[in-house]
């Protein structure tokens, strides 16, 4: 049993030809920058639900007008986790193909973050903006009592 699960990790040798050692340690890197995105995502939602929970403990310090903040962070967190499933995915993948001698270009990924980076940067925006204007309209409406 322990030993069919060394068997899983246990990396054989290979032979060094050509740019192969070379490949395989960019490929490491770039699985490396996939978690670090994937983890700063995270973090970012992570960070947001707090803020979220300071809101609901003292709203007159950060004057929340909604509560989409919830939303957000869940979505954050888990774009940042198929981001890492992503990275862990495509290394082994490229790890795989490079042993074969061959190479396929990352287009699903780069297209799914770069998707994924403009929708979360959208409905950021969309989120500031309705924060904005509900504190406007609650000024306007203060002003006019």
């Amino acid at each position: 049993m322990f030993a069919r699960f060394t068997r899983l990790f246990a990396n054989e040798p290979l032979k060094n030809t050509g740019s192969l050692a070379r490949d395989l340690l960019a490929s490491e890197r770039t699985f490396l920058a996939w978690t670090r995105t994937g983890l700063g995502f995270i973090a970012l939602g992570v960070a947001l639900e707090k803020v979220e929970a300071f809101a609901a403990i003292a709203p007159s310090l950060l004057r929340l007008e909604n509560h989409n903040t919830k939303l957000a962070a869940g979505v954050l967190v888990a774009s940042g986790s198929l981001c890492v499933a992503h990275g862990t995915t495509r290394y082994f993948g490229v790890m795989g193909d490079l042993k074969a001698g061959v190479f396929r270009p990352n287009k699903v990924g780069v297209i799914g973050l770069t998707a994924a980076s403009i929708g979360i940067a959208f409905a950021g925006t969309l989120l500031v903006l309705e924060n904005e204007g509900g504190r406007k309209n609650k000024a306007s409406t203060a002003k006019a009592i």
